[in-house]
């Protein structure tokens, strides 16, 4: 697996983690970041379905952008633009991540992924993950988590606007603090069709794929 592919998977804020955030683990927040926590959880709660623009900025500055659906729980996909040729689906079990140029086809547990964080039926930051900041900014807040079990290397740090709350977008770091960030636009409650969300590997005598880690 190459670190395209491992980055790919991460993208799955705006800003990077502050150094230092992850030494805060175990102190208690205060009632002012609880409440912002509450009310994220709320709202990704009830982001059931959606659509929106997205574009993502991998570890070197590289830029590509796209079409985002989301079904949740578990269902999501990311459409990029040409000349990408990337298609990346999670059917609510598994990330399959298909690429048209280079005619290869890989498959991964989605709840290896940083996407399982805010594609799970049941969003609690006080269980299964670990908040480790939660951040002002100019356009509302930043919440920075990761997986309490550790089982997702790195970080995910999700950005919201406030008045209206929405979702802006995500920081994923990884275990290398590498970092690749997706910033959303005209982000909207759409249905989306349940055949978006299969894909399979149409190779001629291809098998799924395992992530080499």
């Amino acid at each position: 697996m190459t670190l395209s592919r491992r980055s790919l998977l991460a993208a799955t804020t705006l800003a990077l983690v502050p150094a230092g955030v992850w030494a805060q683990v175990g102190k208690p927040l205060s009632a002012a970041d609880q409440a912002l926590v509450d009310r994220a959880t709320e709202y990704l709660q009830g982001l059931t379905e959606a659509k929106a623009r997205f574009i993502q900025t991998d570890a070197r500055g590289g830029q590509t952008q796209g079409t985002l659906f989301l079904s949740r729980p578990g269902r999501a996909r990311f459409d990029y633009d040409a000349p990408s040729g990337l298609l990346v689906v999670a059917d609510g079990t598994n990330v399959s991540v298909q690429d048209s140029r280079l005619k290869t086809f890989e498959r991964f547990p989605l709840g290896s992924t940083p996407l399982s964080i805010f594609l799970a039926k049941t969003i609690r930051f006080d269980r299964t993950v670990t908040v480790g900041a939660v951040m002002r900014t100019e356009e509302g807040f930043t919440i920075a988590a990761r997986d309490r079990r550790r089982r997702i290397p790195g970080a995910i740090a999700l950005s919201f606007a406030d008045n209206p709350l929405r979702l802006t977008g995500w920081t994923v770091t990884d275990a290398q603090n590498r970092a690749t960030r997706v910033r959303l636009a005209n982000l909207a409650a759409v249905r989306s069709d349940p055949a978006l969300y299969v894909l399979k590997d149409t190779r001629r005598g291809s098998s799924d794929m395992r992530p080499r880690m």
